[in-house]
């Protein structure tokens, strides 16, 4: 029987023995660090850039494009508007108001609260007010009241954002709101601390092969 044993070159790292467990688990450790240590820039990156698109969505964007965002509550206009979803609305003359559009007013009835339902008819009194009756897409029948539109605008649902408005719910909570008004600063100064202090690959690659030609 001819027996082949492998040839390790001068200078090279000793071969583990058959059968070492402990030499594949920390090879496997060292991988997963590796991995992770590639992927949690990119993942603080990407929720650093999720966050800041939505800071200038719901707080920028309002005041220097003039739209206005809200949040669904209800499935009355489902399915192309759910509950959570977050409505952008923008400001339209009282005037060009049509049947078909998608309206955010507030009800003639009760608390006056916010409501966006679909313009099924509109009307113009002697007076020049514009009357309108409108209607839930998910709903059955139209809403129980005619509203009549106050001041020169309304407001028309330009874009929906799905599911937004659970993370605003959330984001709204006493808790959280404080942990992210004293934590998210901190947080971005960590990260541009790694950023700037952490080398970089080539600069680390280069200095292996350094230490390697002076070995």
């Amino acid at each position: 029987m001819t027996t082949v044993l492998p040839v390790r070159r001068p200078g090279a790292a000793p071969l583990p023995p058959a059968g070492d467990e402990r030499s594949t688990a920390g090879r496997r450790a060292d991988r997963a660090r590796q991995i992770l240590g590639r992927t949690a820039p990119w993942l603080v990156r990407g929720v650093m850039g999720a966050a800041v698109l939505v800071f200038l969505l719901l707080a920028v964007g309002p005041h220097v494009l003039g739209y206005r965002t809200m949040t669904m509550l209800t499935d009355s206009m489902a399915p192309d508007i759910e509950s959570g979803d977050i409505t952008v609305v923008t400001a339209i003359a009282v005037e060009d108001v049509t049947e078909g559009m998608v309206l955010a007013y507030h009800m003639p009835i009760g608390d006056g609260s916010l409501v966006t339902h679909r313009v099924i008819s509109v009307e113009h009194t002697p007076e020049g007010r514009v009357q309108v009756r409108t209607k839930g897409d998910a709903n059955e029948a139209l809403d129980p009241w005619t509203a009549q539109l106050e001041g020169d605008t309304a407001y028309q649902v330009r874009m929906v954002v799905p599911e937004l408005g659970h993370l605003v719910t959330l984001l709204r909570t006493p808790g959280l709101s404080h942990l992210l008004v004293y934590g998210a600063p901190f947080l971005l100064a960590t990260w541009l601390l790694m950023t700037i202090w952490r080398p970089r690959e080539d600069d680390a690659a280069g200095s292996d092969e350094k230490t390697e030609d002076q070995a």
